[in-house]
This record gives structure tokens, C-alpha cells and sequence, in this order.
């Protein structure tokens, strides 16, 4: 809000680039998420992603409350089968998880209001998924992670992109 007066703002999908955000090696496979940042202040972010078929994220929550629609494929969510038209909404302190991209991927469409950095909840538990899947983490890809926004908390020590 420029000069405290509220602002509209007007975003296509095909005006912003793909990010790859995470990497991992499926058997020597790569597979990605990707983002498109379709807003990124300090009091929200809206992103689009595209999650590839199998990628998995580790259980974790978010800094902020985080809202998320399955707009195609399908993402399984802890036992819970997600598929396109389905909505999560998770509190801030609320862990999801492990995530795991169906076999056509998944498309998401994720609000989080404030703070989006991601909290590991299980990493002993998402170590063991990963090996019995023979999935390698890959390092995490760079960002254009904004100055204002603090590091990573999702285990890459080395970045803040």
C-alpha cells in the first residue's frame, strides 16, 4: 500500500517466470517443484506451483496461515488423497505432510498471509520416506528471495535463495 491507500493489483499467470524451488533425484530422475510468484510482500504471498509426478515434500508448517487449492492432479497429503477442486487450510503452528505429487504431478494454487518460511515438523521421518523411495535431495535451486525476508528454514544452511 504506496502512501497508505490500498492498492489493485493485476497478475496473469504467463507474466511470471517458473522458479524451481526444490530438486530431488528419483533413481537418477530429477523431479522439481516450481513456482510462479504471483505476489511476494511482507503481509502475503501467492504463488502457482506445479508440483512434477512423485516429487516429495517433507512434512513441515509455515510461519504464517497458509491456504492451498489443488487446481489439477493430485497431491497425497499424510493418508489423505488430495485431488483437483480440493482446499487446505492450514493454521499457522499446524504441520501437513509428508506431500507426495501423484503420477501426472500436481497444481497448486497457495496463499500464505505473513511469513511463508517453511518449519520442518519430521525431518527423521521424511530422511527415512526418502530412502525407502531411493530419492536423493538435490540442493536447493536459487530464489529471488526478497532482502527483507529472513533465511531459509527448511534445511539448506548454505542459501537464503
Amino acid at each position: 500500500m504506496p502512501d497508505g491507500k490500498p492498492e489493485l493489483t493485476i497478475t496473469h499467470i504467463a507474466e511470471k517466470p517458473w522458479h524451481e524451488v526444490k530438486a530431488q533425484s528419483h533413481s537418477g530422475r530429477r523431479v522439481s517443484v516450481w513456482e510462479k510468484f504471483l505476489e511476494w510482500t511482507p503481509e502475503r504471498m501467492v504463488i502457482y506451483a506445479r508440483y512434477d509426478a512423485g516429487v516429495v515434500v517433507e512434512r513441515h508448517g509455515h510461519m504464517s496461515e497458509h491456504y492451498v487449492f489443488v487446481v489439477a492432479g493430485e497431491v497425497l497429503i499424510g493418508d489423505r488423497p488430495c485431488p483437483a477442486g480440493t482446499h487446505i487450510t492450514l493454521e499457522q503452528g499446524a504441520a501437513f505432510g509428508p506431500l507426495i505429487a501423484g503420477p501426472e504431478g500436481a497444481t497448486l494454487y497457495e496463499i500464505m498471509a505473513g511469513d511463508p518460511r517453511a518449519v520442518p515438523d519430521d525431518r527423521e521421518g521424511f530422511q527415512r520416506l526418502l530412502a525407502e523411495r531411493d530419492i536423493t535431495p538435490l540442493p536447493n535451486p536459487p530464489v529471488p528471495w526478497p532482502d527483507w525476508l529472513q533465511a531459509r528454514t527448511d534445511g539448506d544452511p548454505g542459501s537464503k535463495a
